[in-house]
């Protein structure tokens, strides 16, 4: 059986908190304040038990205008409405507004209870009756009974029950993101326990001893007991009025508006793109960065209006929109919202959050609109390809995925799946569960082959472009994992080619063409009659004086190629001689076992200047290894 939130709304002093005591026995004013005014100030709270076996938690909320915050913090988790209207009073102010909140919020069932009727006749009775029912149409509400109630006397309250549990059973429901998220409306202590936060279980579930976050604060605490309808329960469910007993946070940390969900699970945004409802009753034009009060869950923060494609909206227009928010709010996609003019303050419109971690939107640009189209009235494939689009080079995770979309996890990962095998979006990290867009995948796989490319063409004499030289370019806007996926798809695909650390076009190669083919000439002459006493670059550079870049791109080329043997940064060897040489010193390690730079002198007469550089750079090369002050072989060293 699903778990049925009940609000109250209507105008102050019109009977709600009167209706559900009546009900339930239980007087939801409990605050000193509240029973010397006689008015409900903040959030009341409540269970009734219905025939049907339905269990309804309740939220009582204020009807007077300055206390409007908190009948929408309470109005945020509830599943049907009973507007409570006074019968010697019919509609007024705050039935209007709240009616318009409800709305704005969601809400589709519910019905009406026409209280005091004790106090009015049964001709005023018929004519406020028909007021009301003019007053709903057009509503969600149109179609709902009108139970004619008094508290006082209790005529009407099995009649208001009845009605009650039939609209209960005949509720839809909409499928659970599994996303456990509880909006904080209420924190106290108790003695003995400490810290309890209440509010109402938006989805998913949650049970005693697990880990949770506070958002946005960032704290952390852990679940010491778990209370519903005043009964201890080891699990709290979507729907359910909680109270939650946690451990690890004072009372003073927390604060309404806080959001109790799973570490890791969901994250706060100072920004959000929505689909804005303005209504038909408000009495202005509302302007581009019109600063409003943002009501989502039991929040209410200060935000600047940033419409998206014109300057301004008369009232009862819809558009796309995004919100800059004063602080960081924690919201999911479909979540519904309320805005109130910033003074005086007034209900003025609302509608549904579309993308709750968007980046920031620019004005009048086709793509993002269309985008926003997609996220407010696309199906579940539509947006979940939207999103992960929008998270570019990053990829998002399938975690943020549910957080961004809506969409319940299960039927996500269907939806990825079929993504996956239509080569619609690419899984670039296992373990994270991290997705990014098959187009974002093939534009950074463009964007690889249109920069080595470009190298080539401007460093022709180069073998390919340096890995790490990409990463610094391309790869620093993007993870390490998708750079590599990407490198290593175009190289099984055969668009490129990885050779040690550099990356190039298959068809490429190094020629030396003109000057530069001469230039080789000269300097290979110049180390084959060298032999083993070659000049240093130092000095090939002084000989070519002015053509540096050339000599450069010669000595690379030939490097590469193997005709000159790098000894150190400043020594080169012809490749014959060097062979040669190596071979006459494995000869001499061989007959004598061992050599030091007096017998290398003796078998090559050369200076300590070629000397050191060459011994090191056998030992380099792994023909040798030293032992003290001398050399020998390696090979016989591991035998």
């Amino acid at each position: 059986m699903k778990h049925i939130v009940l609000g109250t709304a209507g105008h102050v002093d019109h009977g709600k908190t009167a209706l559900i005591k009546a009900l339930t026995g239980i007087d939801t004013d409990r605050l000193k304040e509240e029973k010397e005014r006689g008015i409900t100030i903040d959030l009341g709270f409540a269970s009734l038990f219905l025939k049907s076996g339905q269990t309804l938690g309740i939220v009582d909320v204020p009807g007077h205008e300055k206390f409007v915050k908190n009948m929408v913090a309470g109005a945020a988790g509830i599943d049907l409405v009973a507007l409570v209207i006074a019968a010697d009073e019919g509609v007024m102010p705050q039935t209007r507004e709240h009616l318009h909140i409800c709305s704005l919020l969601g809400i589709k069932r519910g019905l009406v209870a026409l209280t005091k009727i004790d106090l009015v006749d049964e001709d005023w009775l018929e004519l406020v009756t028909d007021d009301v029912r003019e007053f709903l149409k057009g509503t969600f509400l149109e179609s709902s009974p009108i139970i004619p109630i008094s508290a006082l006397t209790g005529v009407g309250l099995p009649e208001f029950l009845a009605a009650l549990d039939q609209v209960s059973s005949d509720m839809e429901w909409e499928d659970d993101t599994g996303v456990f998220r509880l909006p904080i409306d209420r924190v106290f202590t108790i003695k003995g326990f400490g810290t309890v936060i209440t509010g109402t279980t938006m989805s998913g579930q949650v049970k005693v001893a697990e880990g949770v976050e506070i958002l946005p604060r960032k704290l952390t605490a852990k679940i010491r007991g778990i209370q519903v309808h005043n009964q201890n329960v080891a699990i709290g469910e979507a729907g359910q009025r909680t109270a939650i007993n946690v451990q690890g946070v004072e009372k003073a940390m927390i604060a309404r508006g806080d959001v109790l969900a799973r570490p890791a699970t969901l994250e706060a945004s100072p920004r959000m793109d929505v689909y804005l409802e303005y209504l038909a009753c408000a009495n202005r034009k509302l302007k581009n960065r019109t600063l409003v009060r943002f009501h989502a869950g039991t929040s209410e923060i200060i935000a600047r209006l940033i419409l998206l494609n014109r300057d301004e909206i008369e009232p009862g227009e819809k558009t796309y929109a995004q919100l800059f928010l004063g602080s960081p709010a924690v919201t999911m996609a479909r979540d519904r919202f309320v805005i109130r003019s910033y003074s005086p303050v007034t209900t003025i419109g609302g509608g549904m959050i579309i993308d709750p971690l968007p980046k920031k939107q620019k004005r009048y640009v086709a793509r993002a609109l269309h985008e926003c189209s997609l996220l407010h009235e696309g199906t579940p494939v539509e947006r979940t390809s939207t999103i992960i689009e929008r998270a570019g080079f990053e990829g998002i995770s399938v975690q943020r995925l549910v957080m961004r979309t809506g969409t319940n996890q299960n039927r996500l990962q269907q939806i990825l799946e079929k993504m996956f095998s239509e080569r619609q979006a690419v899984l670039m990290d296992r373990d994270e569960r991290r997705v990014v867009s098959l187009a974002v995948y093939e534009n950074l796989q463009g964007k690889i082959l249109q920069e080595t490319r470009a190298y080539h063409e401007k460093f022709p004499l180069k073998e390919g472009l340096p890995k790490e030289e990409m990463k610094t370019t391309i790869g620093r806007f993007v993870s390490p994992k998708l750079f590599n996926m990407a490198l290593k798809g175009l190289e099984k695909s055969g668009e490129i080619v990885i050779d040690r650390e550099n990356i190039r076009l298959p068809g490429h190669s190094v020629n030396l063409e003109g000057d530069l083919k001469d230039l080789r000439g000269e300097i290979s002459v110049l180390y084959l009659n060298a032999g083993l006493t070659p000049p240093s670059l130092k000095e090939i550079r002084e000989k070519f004086a002015g053509r540096k870049v050339q000599v450069e791109s010669v000595f690379n080329v030939m490097a590469r190629e193997g005709v000159l043997i790098k000894v150190n940064e400043d020594l080169y060897f012809y490749k014959d001689a060097l062979e040669k040489l190596r071979e006459d010193y494995r000869n001499l390690l061989l007959r004598e076992g061992n050599a030091t730079p007096a017998s290398f002198k003796e078998l090559t007469g050369l200076s300590r200047k070629f000397i050191i550089p060459l011994m090191e750079y056998f030992d380099a090369t792994k023909l040798t290894i030293r032992a003290g002050e001398h050399r020998i072989l390696r090979e016989r060293e591991g035998k």
